[in-house]
Formats: structure tokens, C-alpha cells, sequence
């Protein structure tokens, strides 16, 4: 009799485990949700902002079209093409950004002050929320490798979860280093 109550015992404590990963991992899915929810609110943000400042003529006509290109392509982006049109707003924000002449002019007109502002503000969100976004999905996929998820099938049906993967160097000149004085 006593076996068949420790044998019982067992089973309860392995459902238990199975039950508390089950729930983790269906958190880690949540989390990364909510990340990717934020990543694209800063990608959005970014991108209008950058939109905005090509927009306004403060700016040469070549940095102005470059940039508004760029924006407008990281904006339109389906999300199989998004990696990739993201970084190459980072690329179009560095080189209209290079140097630190561009951001002068930018202060001296009228509203350019607050144009830089927003601008820098959105370029340093955007490897924070990316990295956030990343960071859950490395922890979801460490769960999801266990072989006790992939045999009990506790993921369900939850896509496997990727990382964003694209280059949010900010231009030098919008960095709190590289600002100019």
C-alpha cells in the first residue's frame, strides 16, 4: 500500500512541475508579447520622428529626402522585411547625423531644439527596448529547450519565439557624448 501511495505522491509532484513550467513559459510568451508591443512603439516613434524632422526643412534637401526615404520604408516595412528596413534607418540617421555641424543647424532653427531632443530620446529607447525584447526571448527559448517541454508539448501551439535582430547604433552626434555643447 505504501508504494502505491508514494508512486501517487510522485505523479502529483511531477504534474505539479509540469503545471509550474507550463505557467512560466506561458509568462515568458506574455513577456515577450508586451516586449514586442514596446519595440514597436520606439521603432513607430523613431521612425515618425525621423519623418517629421525630414519633413520640416530644417534639414538640406539631400539629408531631407534620405531621411524621409528611409523613415517612410521603416514605417510601410511588413514584418519579415522590418530587420531590415530598421537598420537601415539607423544608417540613414548616422549619415545625416555624421557630424555635429547637422545637429547645430537643427538647434538654431526655430522648433529644432525640441526636433533634437525627441530624436535623441527616441535613438536611445530603441536599443533599450530591443534588448528587452531579446532578453525575453532568450529566456523563453532556454525553457522551450528543456526536454521535458518539448516531450509534454507544454508550449502548445506558441510560435517559437525570434530575437529582432538590426542595427540601432545611434548617430555619435545624438549621443549625451557626442552632443554638441
Amino acid at each position: 500500500m505504501t508504494t502505491w501511495f508514494w508512486a501517487a505522491v510522485a505523479v502529483v509532484l511531477f504534474a505539479v512541475y509540469l503545471s509550474w513550467t507550463a505557467g512560466r513559459l506561458d509568462r515568458l510568451h506574455t513577456r515577450i508579447d508586451t516586449a514586442r508591443a514596446s519595440l514597436d512603439a520606439q521603432l513607430l516613434r523613431r521612425a515618425s520622428i525621423a519623418m517629421e524632422v525630414a519633413t520640416s526643412s530644417m534639414l538640406d534637401p539631400a539629408a531631407s529626402i534620405l531621411l524621409y526615404q528611409a523613415s517612410h520604408a521603416a514605417r510601410q516595412a511588413e514584418d519579415e522585411h522590418r530587420e531590415v528596413a530598421e537598420s537601415e534607418l539607423s544608417l540613414a540617421l548616422r549619415a545625416v547625423f555624421a557630424d555635429r555641424e547637422q545637429i547645430t543647424a537643427l538647434l538654431e532653427a526655430p522648433g529644432g531644439e525640441e526636433a533634437v531632443k525627441e530624436l535623441t530620446e527616441s535613438v536611445r529607447r530603441v536599443p533599450m527596448a530591443r534588448r528587452f525584447h531579446n532578453d525575453a526571448v532568450r529566456a523563453a527559448r532556454a525553457v522551450r529547450e528543456h526536454r521535458l517541454v518539448r516531450y509534454f508539448r507544454l508550449a502548445g501551439r506558441a510560435p517559437f519565439p525570434l530575437a529582432f535582430e538590426m542595427d540601432d547604433e545611434p548617430p555619435l552626434a545624438l549621443t549625451p557624448h557626442g552632443a554638441p555643447a
